[in-house]
């Protein structure tokens, strides 16, 4: 992604609204949330609120599409400490960060090894990478294509993007049960976009019984794969890093 982009993707308000899913994965990542936070990609500000605590310091929000950018602003207007750029991680430079966020986001990056070396550069040591992102490049779909999605990830793809200089500190999958629905819209719808009656039936349903079946099969199986990566204590080459953070619980 460049400073001169334009998201392609129409589904951002419709996700919005699948408020269940938001509480799901928010509870199972706000732990490594902390200190000073850089979420890359912040589209329309839909995720935002919902990591903010006590132990966030600041919050800056990077979105590389000006007309999102400008909704993402009033989105966050009200929140403490919250400052909005138009860029992509190349615009941040001497910056350091206690957590980076990428929610739903590292999948539209082609050169993603690329984007998680430059995000470890901005970490502090104990600061955390945290990535969202759908799962399982068989489920592949239209609807995946026609937002900007380069791939899915597996434990191994996922992986293999490890930010040098970081310590793998969790990787599970959540919404083993929403697993259905991408599969009949792999093999059966082919939308493009999902309509707002069945984000509804998954936000509702689904997500619910994912809650209860996800930690019976210990979260290795979901549509969507999660992973947290923690700084050592070395400053990385050219990282500018000084200072100690906190560690991570």
């Amino acid at each position: 992604m460049s400073q001169e982009f334009t998201y392609q993707g129409q589904e951002l308000d419709v996700f919005a609204a699948a408020a269940n899913w938001k509480k799901y994965w928010s509870s199972r990542l706000r732990r490594w949330v902390r200190g000073d936070v850089l979420e890359t990609g912040a589209g329309i500000g839909a995720n935002t609120a919902l990591l903010q605590g006590g132990q966030v310091r600041s919050w800056h929000c990077l979105e590389p599409d000006p007309k999102l950018a400008a909704t993402l602003r009033q989105a966050v207007a009200s929140l403490p400490d919250c400052r909005v750029t138009v860029g992509t991680i190349a615009s941040v430079s001497a910056a350091q960060y206690d957590a980076i966020l990428y929610i739903d986001v590292l999948e539209h990056i082609e050169a993603d090894r690329a984007e998680m070396a430059a995000a470890a550069k901005l970490l502090r040591p104990g600061g955390s990478v945290i990535v969202l992102s759908p799962a399982h490049q068989s489920l592949f779909s239209e609807f995946d294509a026609s937002i900007g999605h380069y791939r899915r990830y597996n434990r191994e793809s996922l992986r293999a993007c490890s930010p040098p200089g970081c310590r793998l500190a969790a990787m599970f999958y959540l919404d083993s049960v929403g697993m259905l629905a991408s599969l009949a819209n792999r093999t059966l719808l082919r939308q493009g976009k999902p309509t707002a009656g069945q984000i509804a039936l998954w936000d509702n349903f689904m997500i619910r019984a994912s809650r209860l079946l996800d930690p019976m099969l210990a979260y290795r199986l979901g549509k969507t794969i999660c992973a947290v990566w923690t700084r050592d204590s070395t400053p990385l080459p050219g990282s500018g890093t000084s200072g100690t953070a906190s560690p991570v619980r």
